[in-house]
């Protein structure tokens, strides 16, 4: 049998260009799409090596159950000892706001303050406890910004409350949060592969966020941060950040080969991580605007083929 790489996923078009780079590589890969499968525990699964790339957004692309059986699938490669990028760990990260904040501040990496709550009724009390304005509500499990919303007011929270404007959250959690204002109208993103940081990206915020660099999201509604106004990437040049080696150090920690973390610096320079992001997508403009010379699914192709030949 020949040991292979295989893609779990739920979206064609994040791998196209990965299949791309693993044909230029001549390695040989198969693709797992995760909507529906049967998993048979008493078999084994194969040898190689297994790429994580299950979204927290699936849900949106009417594939609600894939993280799920996912994480399932995962449990059943780590019980036959199987090589995983981005495991059942990076996952439970993925698929949750709150544990991700959790891991972090255990990590020492600062984050926006955050109360939980899970239910609508309890908003209001939590947005007053939290006492800062502005302030954003989002669900604990969204994925590409669906669901985020700013409010400048009580007010404007009491309102879309009353009308049923805040929409739902997938496993009824919701998150009330400071909102941290980028200080130069960009937020941060870092990029990591195989434990080593490739490069960081600006994304330009002056409209908004645009949480995607692969897959605009745009939430039509009059609090939303994500007001349609698209991001523009660019790739740091000369990038700094003494916080690094934390970022290493808590990807290790949670099983997380591959990802991103999404960080804003305030107008004091304190820098706040909002999102950690276990199924990265790179701007290939951005890339090729700096020369080309480095591109993530490049670089993703090349590190899944030294995990498949440690084999």
């Amino acid at each position: 049998m020949i040991t292979k790489i295989y893609i779990i996923h739920e979206n064609d078009e994040w791998i196209t260009q990965l299949k791309r780079e693993l044909d230029n590589l001549n390695q040989p890969y198969e693709t797992w799409f995760i909507d529906e499968l049967e998993l048979d525990l008493d078999s084994a699964p194969p040898q190689g090596v297994f790429y994580n790339r299950m979204s927290a957004s699936s849900h949106t692309r009417d594939h609600r159950y894939a993280p799920e059986m996912t994480a399932a699938l995962l449990s059943w490669l780590k019980a036959h000892g199987r090589t995983v990028v981005n495991d059942r760990d990076a996952l439970r990260l993925e698929l949750s706001k709150v544990e991700q904040y959790c891991a972090l501040n255990a990590a020492g990496i600062k984050t926006p303050n955050t109360i939980a709550v899970n239910s609508l009724g309890m908003m209001m009390d939590a947005a007053i406890k939290l006492n800062e304005m502005p302030f954003i509500v989002k669900p604990n499990r969204g994925g590409k910004g669906t669901g985020v919303q700013l409010f400048y007011t009580l007010a404007g929270l009491q309102s879309t409350l009353d009308s049923g404007g805040l929409g739902e959250s997938l496993d009824g959690l919701w998150l009330v949060q400071t909102y941290v204002k980028p200080s130069d109208g960009c937020i941060t993103r870092v990029e990591f592969i195989g434990g080593e940081m490739i490069y960081a990206v600006r994304v330009d915020a002056s409209g908004g966020f645009e949480l995607c660099p692969a897959d605009s999201c745009h939430v039509n509604d009059d609090f939303c941060p994500t007001d349609g106004v698209s991001a523009k990437f660019s790739i740091h040049q000369n990038y700094q950040n003494d916080d690094i080696p934390k970022y290493k150090a808590f990807l290790k920690a949670n099983g997380i080969g591959i990802g991103a973390i999404e960080y804003a610096k305030d107008e004091s320079g304190q820098r706040y991580v909002y999102d950690v992001n276990t199924n990265t997508n790179y701007n290939n403009g951005a890339e090729l605007k700096v020369g080309g010379e480095i591109q993530g699914m490049r670089r993703i192709a090349e590190y899944l083929t030294s995990e498949l030949a440690r084999l």
